[in-house]
């Protein structure tokens, strides 16, 4: 197969401000739509189909943080063609031709579910293949974009918390307005992740709650997401080190069916925004280590 990195040039890009105001840095993995041709030969699903797993314009919503100081990270490669939100090598070997590397994670909730490192389905479980692929295939997604967007990721967030003594990760995603055909009640239009309070201190998610309620929004914590692998893995609260997930109700910005933005979209961009700055004015001695906290 064709490197993607030839149609993925560049795979992600970082848009920094002039002068980074703060620790916080925001992170769009999952808004990626530019899909490689050979990919598309491979799947057996429509490019509208596949979309299904994007979180389509996300990134344009979150653009107007980097004016107020704060740096944004985005994907250019889509979800369901290597996800970064995943442990690298978690990989269903029912998928693949040939054998997996002895330390992949076959066994994991999201292996079972189709939603591994490398997808096995979009949307309502809609398989993409309708064969094997080489496994070879999924490790060169994998070296080519999971791995050099997560060094990039790292080494942005350990300048922030050089240059701050602390560093907050706000991960930026969005949700279909209902679960699915057998659950078609509404869902709150944000759903906060913290990983049950263990990646960021209260204050963080207490923030972006009391922000988004004061707004006049439906939000909900934890529950159904609470946060993926970035958030887990890259909070370390401890540390200095905090990521909060932030999940983002469809309906509020775009025609689901259509992926056109709506007329909700700049109101909702504004008010992204105005969350980015009540981020950035938590007090510095707040997300700082508890060692030096404690110090103090």
């Amino acid at each position: 197969m064709t490197d993607p990195k030839d149609e993925l040039d560049p795979a992600f890009e970082i848009v920094e401000p002039e002068v980074c105001r703060g620790p916080a840095l925001f992170n769009s993995p999952h808004s990626g739509s530019t899909y490689p041709y050979e990919f598309l030969q491979l799947s057996r699903l429509d490019i509208g189909t596949l979309r299904r797993s994007e979180d389509s314009f996300v990134d344009e919503l979150m653009a107007g943080v980097v004016t107020q100081g704060y740096p944004l990270m985005r994907a250019h490669f889509p979800r369901c063609f290597v996800d970064v939100n995943r442990e690298p090598y978690e990989l269903d070997p029912r998928m693949f031709d040939g054998r997996l590397p002895s330390f992949a994670n076959t066994r994991s909730m999201r292996v079972a579910g189709g939603l591994g490192t490398v997808a096995r389905v979009v949307g309502d479980a809609q398989e993409i293949y309708d064969r094997r692929i080489p496994i070879d295939d999924a490790l060169a997604r994998i070296e080519s974009l999971y791995k050099p967007y997560h060094r990039a990721l790292r080494k942005l967030f350990t300048r922030l918390h050089r240059d701050f003594g602390a560093a907050l990760l706000i991960d930026c995603h969005s949700m279909p307005s209902t679960a699915g055909h057998k659950d078609e009640r509404p869902r709150p239009e944000f759903v906060i992740g913290d990983r049950y309070g263990t990646s960021c201190v209260g204050v963080v998610a207490e923030t972006v709650e009391q922000t988004l309620r004061g707004m006049g929004y439906t939000v909900s914590r934890n529950k159904p997401y609470a946060g993926g692998f970035i958030t887990e893995h890259y909070g370390n609260p401890a540390a200095g080190l905090h990521a909060v997930q932030l999940e983002i109700n469809r309906a509020l910005y775009m025609d689901e069916r259509r992926y056109q933005r709506v007329s909700g979209f700049s109101r909702l961009a504004a008010d992204l925004v105005t969350l980015a700055n009540r981020l950035g004015d938590i007090p510095l001695e707040e997300l700082r280590p508890y060692r030096a906290a404690a110090a103090e």
